[in-house]
């Protein structure tokens, strides 16, 4: 009979909510038959027995369950790949899923080194004989694309350096584009694509200190509002 304890542990190995792979490797590999029948008894959430009293599994649970296994595998092989290649691969499949997957791009555009992003520009290069900027001009038709484009086309500065001149005249320049925002989208307006693509992080941070100065409000609370 399988041990209380090892139910227990399994259970929570299989609730769902990520996989345990050494809990279950530890007891399933030692398990024989009426071991493992004890065990699908204790799993009641996986295993139950239908009106013939046919021991079965709970489609819906095992639906579940092949998820939670197939995002540890990918885990598992993102974390090994060089990140370079993660990356590349990331973006494929962002825009192969479409608009609702746009932050992904928009994630590892915006959080990776000058340097990591372009090599993850390369390794698509090498992986899919193709640009990631000529894949996303030619897939995303939307009012997006321009942006989505220039971000990952973008070798940023990443020295300290920030001029306080220059930081409050983009802010004054992001300010008239969202008080114009009814005439033309703000991720269609050539300044606000220019600012947000090519200044670097230390600049872009003193760029809204210097807007909220301004109006009062932060960009995030008037472009929102």
């Amino acid at each position: 009979m399988g041990h209380p304890a090892e139910v227990e542990v399994l259970s929570k190995a299989l609730s769902g909510i990520g996989v345990d792979e050494k809990s279950l490797v530890s007891i399933l590999t030692k398990s024989h038959h009426e071991h493992k029948i004890s065990i699908r008894r204790g799993c009641s959430q996986l295993f139950f027995e239908d009106e013939r009293q046919f021991e079965r599994w709970n489609d819906d649970a095992i639906k579940t369950l092949k998820g939670e296994f197939k995002r540890f595998k990918n885990a598992v092989v993102l974390s090994l790949m060089h990140p370079w290649e993660r990356d590349a691969r990331l973006l494929k499949k962002a825009l192969k899923k479409g608009p609702q997957q746009y932050g992904v791009i928009i994630e590892i555009a915006c959080t990776r080194s000058s340097e990591e992003l372009l090599g993850a520009r390369k390794a698509y290069h090498s992986l899919f004989e193709r640009s990631i900027e000529e894949d996303l001009a030619a897939h995303i038709k939307g009012s997006e694309r321009k942006l989505l484009v220039a971000l990952v086309s973008a070798y940023r500065y990443e020295g300290p350096k920030v001029k306080g001149d220059t930081a409050k005249s983009e802010a004054k320049a992001l300010l008239n584009a969202i008080k114009n925002a009814d005439k033309r989208r703000l991720i269609e307006d050539e300044e606000v694509i220019r600012i947000l693509t090519t200044r670097s992080k230390p600049h872009l941070k003193e760029v809204y200190e210097q807007f909220k100065k301004i109006c009062g409000k932060s960009i995030t609370e008037l472009s929102c509002s």
